[in-house]
């Protein structure tokens, strides 16, 4: 079967082919709202634990009368790294939808070369030494607070940058399974966040990060094979 036939038809999750229609303006800015607004609704929770922290140090220094700084900035930092995730989801979102790769209702694959190579890739990269080394980072908010503090609120901005890159680096190509799994299907974005969520405060997490990506590998190869 022609591969532009794709995955959904292969998966059930649709059965035919969408009509693309170039986007506007307020296609472009009406999905940027929808990536930032999903990113920071997904990645915001899966990093309560460094932000109870950075606040709790902060509570104990303002308790003693010395300098403290807002959570809200570390915060910023935080998101800002999202916004920037979302700018790139946004033209990478019109390049697949250019090229009929995206479905026009759910935003899913079309194409199970895509959808599969993606797959495979995401899975490989949960046993990476990168993964493996962001994951770390994220899962020890007291050792990240003891080796990035920096005073005042241009360090605290700093540090949530830095969190936001450690926590981008671990769960890019997580997010980046929504353009297969289907930019807008609230299911998959609970099962991705949920899956972030426990790599990251789970006893075993990065173990739960391995086993998924065998998963996600052993998917896409399936999906390979289809073509």
């Amino acid at each position: 079967m022609d591969d532009m036939s794709g995955l959904n038809s292969k998966t059930g999750l649709s059965r035919a082919m969408p009509i693309m229609a170039p986007w506007g303006f307020t296609d472009w800015i009406s999905m940027f709202v929808m990536w930032f607004v999903m990113m920071i609704g997904m990645m915001v929770p899966t990093a309560s634990p460094m932000i109870l922290m950075f606040s709790t140090v902060n509570q104990q220094k303002k308790e003693q009368n010395q300098p403290y700084v807002s959570t809200a900035v570390f915060l910023s930092g935080y998101v800002l790294i999202w916004l920037g995730f979302s700018i790139g989801a946004t033209v990478t979102n019109w390049i697949l939808h250019s090229n009929t790769l995206l479905s026009g209702m759910m935003g899913e694959s079309t194409s199970n070369l895509f959808g599969g190579v993606l797959l495979v890739s995401a899975g490989i990269f949960q046993w990476s030494p990168i993964k493996k080394a962001c994951l770390n980072n994220c899962r020890t908010p007291m050792g990240f607070l003891m080796t990035e503090w920096k005073n005042g609120s241009y360090g605290a901005f700093r540090m949530g940058l830095g969190h936001g890159v450690y926590c981008l680096g671990c769960c890019w190509l997580l997010m980046a399974l929504l353009f297969v799994l289907g930019v807008m299907n609230l299911v998959w974005i609970a099962i991705l966040t949920t899956l972030v969520l426990v790599e990251k405060v789970a006893p075993k997490g990065d173990w739960v990060s391995r086993i998924t990506g065998i998963g996600f590998a052993a998917w896409g190869i399936i999906l390979l094979f289809q073509i």
